[in-house]
């Protein structure tokens, strides 16, 4: 079967949601308002909140939640074959994602900027929120602990790609003070930015950087895993205006040149799916394909760390709310597009069904380097790209975005702290600095007390990032749905997903509990349990407050 077939029915169907499904949601469900008066102007600081456009945001956004799990999920859970990989990407993200990533953002505007963490503790309940959080923390603890180790991992392979991915943030300071400094024209910015990035990747192999062997006592992944930590901590410190989102917005559009390559090279080279529809012969030990299908493939179709960006720096940038159809929906429109290009680089870029099998060989091969090395083929055959910067390009678009979540996923564990802070009357961690030290002392503990002196303890606990993140998203969708319920509006469309998603998910808690037992491993026994805990209890919580009548200050936001 060609693979044209496959992304014209998944782009055609991303698009029929976005036109149609997205417009009844912000119509009849969120019912935006074009005059409601939205934190980043309420609140405006030059800092955290600022009215943005929504090109500029919607950059920041899809390139925040994007990260490097759109392409890692479903070029591994093609283990199962590509049709079930293809319709949880397509419908996840039509029925799914776009609702809750847009309806997160409204929530949280609608209650000045709460992440959805506080925003808990206003519409369902104290107890909930103590909870909640407990879930959020070790989501993002994961995210950012892991991302370092998977970003170090890239810039010791690939040498070629250490100057694009750090020129990058050189680029995105100069549109920064492009943009908002000296008011220039949105459109040649991006051209210029668009223009400079590829340049970077051009001459990237040709100027490979890599590390000494051992850097101060450390190894060189160490040493990589530090860096980026140290930059991270910077940047969730600095003025968003500054790097956090004339990087994301350009490498927003840097993703979609890429997606309109590589997109063309499958029209043009009409490569064939190796892999199979259904694969019957799934390599022994791997786990069922439901319930695990839709905890291995979050981001992509639908994922709890969207609520958290959503909530947490998205809505304190939301110039009107009727921009959340076109941020949240479009976002999640656009990481779909990203996730159906890995399902196709995964299952068409390989010359045969053996090859394909030989990188399949068990659960878990395949992630990024089957996007890169797949991709690199279709590119090379369809527009002619040489293979060498095909794959760097691609090498520097999972990166790209993977640090952009990091930067991302280190400012919102900033407020996180802080929130801590205000809940519990700790004034010193209510400031922006201490709070950052914190975030990232929990980071390097987890990376370097668990993982030893390369720095991948973030690995230790990534088994359960898919389960965890997945709740996360059951419960972000639970919390709307309270909202909408109080204001008498329909809840089917968060109820529906909501039911599936949490009984996925915990049936996949389960099965991991066993996974842990059987192995001995009673940490990740214990944390399972302590997530799967949170949840029945956040669960139950929200269940109890549908019946709730709603408190003032819900009644005065909403």
């Amino acid at each position: 079967m060609s693979a044209i077939l496959l992304m014209v029915l998944g782009l055609g169907g991303m698009a029929a949601g976005y036109f149609f499904y997205s417009r009844f949601i912000a119509d009849r469900i969120c019912r935006f308002d074009p005059d409601f008066i939205t934190p980043a102007h309420e609140f405006e600081d030059g800092v955290d909140y600022v009215p943005t456009n929504k090109f500029v945001l919607w950059g920041h956004h899809f390139t925040s939640v994007a990260g490097a799990a759109p392409i890692v999920g479903p070029a591994i859970a093609v283990i199962w074959g590509w049709l079930p990989a293809f319709l949880w990407v397509v419908f996840g993200t039509i029925f799914f994602a776009g609702v809750h990533d847009s309806g997160a953002i409204w929530a949280s505007v609608r209650n000045r900027a709460l992440s959805v963490g506080s925003l808990t503790g206003h519409v369902v309940g104290k107890r909930a929120r103590s909870i909640f959080m407990i879930v959020i923390f070790l989501v993002l603890l994961m995210v950012n602990a892991v991302f370092g180790v998977v970003i170090a991992g890239l810039l010791i392979d690939n040498p070629g790609s250490v100057v694009p991915i750090w020129g990058a943030i050189a680029v995105a300071l100069v549109i920064g003070q492009l943009i908002y400094r000296f008011k220039f024209n949105l459109a040649l910015v991006s051209l210029f930015g668009v223009m400079a990035l590829y340049a970077l990747i051009y001459i990237g192999p040709s100027m490979p950087v890599a590390l000494p062997e051992t850097v101060a006592g450390f190894s060189n992944k160490a040493a990589w895993i530090l860096i980026l930590f140290a930059y991270a901590a910077i940047a969730s410190l600095l003025p968003v205006w500054v790097l956090l989102q004339p990087r994301d917005y350009i490498n927003g559009l840097q993703l979609f040149v890429g997606l309109i390559l590589l997109y063309s090279a499958v029209l043009i080279a009409s490569p064939e799916l190796v892999a199979p529809m259904i694969n019957q012969q799934v390599p022994e030990g791997a786990p069922p394909l439901i319930p695990l299908l839709f905890v291995t493939i979050a981001c992509g179709a639908i994922s709890g760390f969207h609520g958290l960006v959503a909530s947490g720096t998205t809505s304190k940038q939301l110039n009107k709310e009727t921009d959340a159809r076109f941020v949240g929906y479009f976002g999640a429109i656009g990481e779909g597009a990203l996730a159906l290009a890995a399902i196709i680089a995964a299952c068409a870029g390989f010359a045969s069904l053996g090859d394909w099998q030989a990188v399949y060989s068990a659960f878990g091969q395949g992630g990024v380097q089957a996007f890169v090395d797949g991709g690199a083929t279709i590119l090379n055959q369809g527009v002619g790209i040489d293979a060498a910067v095909s794959g760097t390009m691609l090498t520097v678009m999972a990166a790209l975005f993977a640090g952009t979540t990091m930067d991302t996923g280190l400012r919102l564990q900033r407020y996180i702290f802080q929130e801590f802070g205000e809940i519990y009357g700790i004034r010193w961690l209510g400031r922006p600095l201490p709070a950052t030290l914190m975030a990232v002392a929990c980071c390097v503990l987890l990376a370097f007390g668990a993982g030893g002196a390369d720095g991948s303890g973030g690995l230790l606990i990534w088994p359960l990032f898919g389960t965890t993140n997945q709740l996360l998203a059951g419960l972000t969708l639970l919390v709307i749905s309270v909202m909408l319920v109080r204001l008498n509006r329909p809840v089917w469309v968060t109820l529906i997903p909501l039911v599936f998603l949490l009984l996925m998910t915990l049936a996949a808690l389960l099965i991991q509990l066993n996974e842990f037992y059987q192995k001995e491993d009673w940490f990740l026994l214990s944390l399972d349990l302590i997530v799967l805990v949170a949840a029945i209890l956040v669960t139950l919580e929200c269940a109890s407050a549908f019946k709730k009548p709603s408190s003032p200050l819900e009644g005065e936001e909403l």
